[in-house]
């Protein structure tokens, strides 16, 4: 069944209930389509929220570090609006001792 639709666009028609798009997939009539339907709306839905949670604190961990390295350069005596500016420039996926590294780079 996957190999005439993506993984994506299946979870798609499963969790907007499109048994159209569903019963377009060979072998599978409008029965299959309700039940797949059924069976799987409710964990895809649970799936995709594990994946907003997990983005969520990703994010929220991202922002910590900037948070961290916000303040370890306010206190060496940088203006506030300049360090804004230079750490959106910065990758925040890196420690936050290489983001205070770059940043004092790109503020001299």
């Amino acid at each position: 069944m996957l190999s005439n639709i993506e993984a994506s666009s299946f979870a798609i028609a499963v969790v907007s209930n499109d048994i159209k798009k569903i019963t377009s997939l060979p072998g599978i009539g409008n029965k299959t389509a309700q039940r797949l339907v059924l069976e799987l709306k409710d964990k895809l839905k649970a799936e995709q929220e594990l994946t907003n949670i997990e983005n969520v604190k990703e994010v929220t961990e991202n922002e910590e570090f900037s948070s961290d390295a916000q303040d370890a350069l306010q206190i060496l005596g940088y203006n506030r609006k300049d360090i804004e500016n230079t750490l959106k420039k910065i990758d925040k996926n890196l420690s936050t001792e290489e983001i205070i590294k770059q940043a004092l780079k790109l503020l001299s």
